[in-house]
């Protein structure tokens, strides 16, 4: 795109003036319109064409800096945009946390007081019927191999295989009290599973975390690397660590 005519004097107070205000006008569109101003002004320089004068870069640095300078004014009033809506948000919080905050509020930490005392009665009354039911289950298994063996030396015996059939069917009545046993030991309760993982071997643990997602992995020694580095740590094993200039 060819640079503008102006741009040998360019300044960009000159494109980028306030823009006066009307009754029917945000705030915003004059800082809105400013920002464009600027934009379209920076196309015509950041055309893939390198600064060849100091004279150039003067240029592009101020228009550089106008650039900076209204972003910040606009973030600004941004901020005092929403202000309001903040003030809104934060005092419906401050209303309702001591209430219901998640761990804090009053709902939360009464429910879980409570709820360490329910959990032993609850996991003893729920272990009485497992028990039940492993009983149960245990017993309708040895009716039904009882049956099954009945019915494998009656042959040739009509009494012995009706004698067996019987026992067979008990042993079906058997199975279905233990499968509803069973259904009232899991459901119900009043309980639930909570699975705690910890770390038993760290360089098992770093070899399954790696082969799991390399990817995410390395991102987080980067990640790690670099807050170092921005610490003032020039110097990381693995690591190749250059300085580079850019504009501020």
């Amino acid at each position: 795109m060819p640079r503008s005519a102006a741009a040998p004097d360019f300044n960009p107070t000159d494109i980028a003036g306030p823009v006066p205000k009307t009754h029917n006008q945000p705030p915003y569109i004059a800082i809105f319109t400013e920002i464009d101003d600027l934009y379209d002004e920076a196309k015509n320089w950041a055309d893939g064409e390198a600064i060849s004068s100091q004279e150039m870069h003067d240029q592009i640095e101020r228009l550089y800096d106008g650039l900076h300078e209204a972003g910040k004014r606009a973030d600004a009033l941004r901020v005092e945009e929403k202000k309001p809506l903040d003030d809104q948000v934060a005092a419906v919080q401050s209303r309702y946390n001591p209430y219901i905050q998640p761990k804090r509020g009053k709902v939360d930490l009464a429910k879980s007081t409570l709820g360490a005392l329910l959990a032993p009665w609850r996991k003893k009354v729920a272990d009485e019927k497992a028990a039940e039911a492993a009983a149960k289950a245990a017993e309708a298994a040895a009716a039904k191999e009882a049956a099954e063996a009945a019915i494998r030396s009656s042959s040739g015996n009509l009494g012995a295989r009706e004698y067996a059939e019987e026992l067979l069917a008990d042993a079906k009545k058997l199975e279905r009290g233990a499968k509803l046993a069973d259904k009232a030991a899991t459901t119900g309760t009043g309980l639930r599973s909570v699975w705690n993982v910890n770390i038993t071997d760290e360089e098992k643990a770093l070899e399954w975390a790696y082969l799991l997602a390399p990817g995410e992995f390395m991102a987080l020694a980067l990640s790690l690397a670099e807050e170092k580095v921005r610490g003032g740590v020039r110097s990381i094993e693995g690591f190749s660590i250059v300085e580079d200039k850019v504009a501020r």
